[in-house]
C-alpha cells in the first residue's frame, strides 16, 4: 500500500497533474483605517516559492498561426483619442492633450512599405514627398519614419509579468463617468461610476494573465491599501478576486504618491529578472501639480523606470487630465490608454495586451542634418523639439499589431520647408535594445524624387486633423475663458494660424491655467467654416485612399458641424 502511494505521487509529479492549491489572498481588513495594520497587512503573506509542476508552466502561443509576418512597433505615450471623443459626445470642451498625433496615429494601420531584409528588433523605412497646403497652396515636404521590425509575429511571446495594479477609490471615483467632478452638477439620469467601469477594465484585464505570472494589488484614497499581495496566477483563485474587485465602492479623499510607493515595495518580494515588471494604474486623473515633484508620483514613476518598472496609466472618465498624464508618457516604457467603456477594452485587450507591456526599443534618438531644408512640425512622438540637431528623442518603442493593413500606429512624421536648392539630408538614428545593446544607423537621403505610399499619405492627413483639432481648442479655451477675441476672429485670420505647430499658438502659453473647470463645446463661426472646408478635404482624401478606417475622425468632423454641415462635393471650391 505504502508503494502504491508513492508510485501515484510520483506519477503525478511527472505529469503535472499535482493538485494546486488556489488562494483567495484578497485582505478585506486592508481597507481599515489603520496604519499599523495595514502596514504589516501585506507581509503577513509571503509569496510563494514551491517550483510549479511543468505542464502549468506551460503556455499556449499568444498568437495564432498565420502567414508569416513581422509584428510592428509604435512609439510609448497615448494610445488612442478616446477621451478627447468623449468629451464632445458629452457636450464638453476637451483638454487639448486629450488628442495627440501619436494616439491618434495609434487609431490606425499605416502600410509603409516592406524591408524584406530586416532581421533587427527595429529596422526604420524613410519615404517622402512633395505636397500642397490645403489653405494657401504653398509647397510642403513630408518625410515619414516608419517604425518596422525583423521580429516574426507568429514566434513572437511577451516576457512573464511581475503586474502590479494600483486601482484609484477615492471620492472622485463615484462620480457619473460622464461628468465633471469639481462641476458638483447632478443628474437624475443614472450612468454607470468611474469606479464601476474601472473595476470592470480590471476584471478585463486579468484574463490576460498567465500561470507564471505574478499578479498584486494596491486600492488608494488619501492612503494606501494593499489588498492583495504579489503572488503567482496558478495559486491565486483569480475568480475569487475578480469577484472582490467587483465589489470595491470608492471611499475618501485622493494620494496618488502613496498608492505608488505602496506598489513599490511589492517589487522587493519577487525577482524581476526575466519578468517585464510593470505598474497598471487607473485612475480619473485629478491630481495636483505638486504630483510632478520628484519625491510624488510622477518622480517615482521616473525613478522607477530607472530601476526596470515600468507604468502604464489608464485613465477613467471624461474629466480625465490627460495633460498631466502627457508628463507621464515621456518616462521610459510608460504608455497610457484612456476608457470610455469596460466593453470595448476588454475586445480590444483581446489583442493588445500583450502589447501593452511589451517595450522592445529605448532611447531612440533621431538627428536631422542638411542644409536644404529645416523642420518645422514633427508628429507622432511625445517629446520633439524643433530647436536642437537632436530632433526627436522617444523613450520607449512598444510591440504593436501587424495586419494586411500596415502597422498599428506605425510611423513619425516630419514636415520640412526648403530653405536652398538642393535636396540631400542625413538622419542619424541611434537606440538601445530591450537588453541594453546600443545600435547606430546613418541613412543620406534625397528629395528629389516622390518615394511616398498609401502610409504616408494617411499619415499627412490624419496629422493636419490633429493640428486643426488642437489648434481650435487652444483658441476655444480661450473663449471659455472670457478671451472674447476668440468668437470674432475673422475666418481669413483664422486660415494663417489653423494649421501652424500648435506649440506655437499664440494662445498655447494659457493653456495649463485654463484647463481646471469643464467647458461647453463651442464652435465660432469662424472655425465652423475652416471645419466645413476641411471636412470636405478629409472626405476626398478618405475616398482616395479607400481607407475605411479614417472615418472615426470624418463622425467628430460632422459632430462639431451639426446643424451647420454643409455638403461640397469639391472642396477646392469652398473658398
Amino acid at each position: 500500500m505504502k508503494f502504491f502511494v508513492v508510485f501515484m505521487l510520483c506519477i503525478n509529479f511527472l505529469f503535472g497533474v499535482t493538485k494546486i492549491t488556489k488562494t483567495d489572498d484578497w485582505d478585506t481588513n486592508a481597507t481599515k483605517k489603520d496604519m499599523n495594520y495595514y502596514q504589516a497587512g501585506i507581509n503577513q503573506v509571503s509569496p510563494v516559492s514551491m517550483p510549479m509542476p511543468s505542464a502549468v508552466m506551460a503556455s499556449s502561443p499568444v498568437v495564432k498561426k498565420m502567414v508569416k509576418r513581422n509584428i510592428g512597433l509604435a512609439v510609448g505615450g497615448a494610445k488612442d483619442s478616446d477621451n478627447f471623443i468623449q468629451n464632445i459626445k458629452n457636450g464638453y470642451l476637451p483638454k487639448l492633450k486629450s488628442i495627440t498625433y501619436e494616439g491618434v496615429f495609434y487609431d490606425h494601420y499605416f502600410d509603409m512599405g516592406s524591408d524584406d531584409e530586416c532581421k533587427s528588433i527595429f529596422c526604420p523605412i524613410y519615404s517622402y514627398t512633395k505636397s500642397i497646403d490645403i489653405y494657401d497652396k504653398s509647397d510642403e515636404y513630408y518625410l515619414s519614419v516608419g517604425l518596422s521590425s525583423g521580429m516574426d509575429m507568429n514566434t513572437f511571446r511577451r516576457d512573464k509579468l511581475n503586474l502590479v495594479v494600483v486601482l484609484d477609490v477615492s471620492g472622485s471615483m463615484g462620480a457619473s463617468f460622464d461628468r465633471y467632478y469639481y462641476d458638483r452638477k447632478k443628474s437624475h439620469i443614472k450612468h454607470k461610476t468611474k469606479m464601476q467601469i474601472a473595476n470592470e477594465t480590471l476584471v478585463a484585464m486579468m484574463s490576460h494573465l498567465k500561470d507564471d505570472d505574478n499578479f498584486g494589488v494596491v486600492l488608494f484614497d488619501d492612503m494606501a491599501y494593499p489588498v492583495k499581495p504579489i503572488r503567482k496566477v496558478a495559486y491565486t483563485d483569480m475568480d475569487a478576486i475578480k469577484g472582490h474587485i467587483l465589489d470595491i465602492h470608492s471611499m475618501g479623499g485622493t494620494n496618488w504618491s502613496a498608492g505608488y510607493k505602496e506598489a513599490l515595495k511589492y517589487f522587493k518580494k519577487v525577482s524581476k529578472k526575466g519578468y517585464e515588471n510593470r505598474i497598471i494604474f487607473i485612475t480619473d486623473a485629478m491630481p495636483n501639480l505638486g504630483e510632478l515633484n520628484k519625491d510624488r508620483l510622477f518622480g517615482m514613476a521616473k525613478d522607477a523606470s530607472k530601476q526596470g518598472i515600468h507604468t502604464t496609466f489608464i485613465g477613467v472618465g471624461v474629466d480625465f487630465n490627460a495633460n498631466l498624464v502627457d508628463y507621464v508618457s515621456k518616462i521610459k516604457g510608460a504608455n497610457y490608454y484612456s476608457v470610455h467603456s469596460a466593453k470595448e477594452f476588454a475586445k480590444r485587450m483581446d489583442k493588445e495586451f500583450e502589447y501593452m507591456v511589451t517595450p522592445l526599443v529605448y532611447d531612440l534618438k533621431l538627428r536631422f542634418k542638411s542644409k536644404d531644408f529645416e523642420v518645422v512640425g514633427v508628429y507622432g512622438v511625445p517629446k520633439a523639439s524643433l530647436d536642437t540637431k537632436e530632433l526627436i528623442d522617444i523613450d520607449t518603442l512598444f510591440a504593436s499589431d501587424s495586419s494586411d493593413e500596415g502597422n498599428k500606429g506605425g510611423v513619425i512624421l516630419l514636415k520640412l520647408k526648403k530653405i536652398s536648392k538642393g535636396n540631400r539630408i542625413v538622419l542619424d538614428l541611434k537606440y538601445k535594445d530591450r537588453y541594453n545593446k546600443p545600435y547606430t544607423t546613418q541613412k543620406s537621403i534625397s528629395l528629389d524624387k516622390n518615394r511616398s505610399n498609401s502610409g504616408l499619405q494617411k499619415a499627412i492627413v490624419l496629422s493636419r486633423y490633429v493640428t486643426l483639432m488642437q489648434n481650435w481648442l487652444i483658441d476655444a479655451k480661450a473663449g471659455c475663458n472670457d478671451k472674447l477675441d476668440y468668437i470674432h476672429i475673422p475666418y481669413e485670420s483664422l486660415l494663417k494660424k489653423c494649421m501652424i505647430y500648435p506649440s506655437l499658438n499664440p494662445n498655447y502659453p494659457h493653456i495649463k491655467t485654463w484647463e481646471r473647470k469643464s467647458c461647453k463645446l463651442q464652435v465660432s463661426d469662424g472655425y465652423k467654416k475652416l471645419l466645413r472646408y476641411f471636412r470636405n478635404y478629409y472626405k476626398a482624401q478618405v475616398k482616395q485612399l479607400q481607407d475605411k478606417s479614417m472615418k472615426k475622425e470624418l463622425d467628430i468632423l460632422d459632430m462639431l458641424l451639426k446643424d451647420n454641415l454643409s455638403i461640397i462635393d469639391d472642396y477646392n471650391n469652398i473658398r
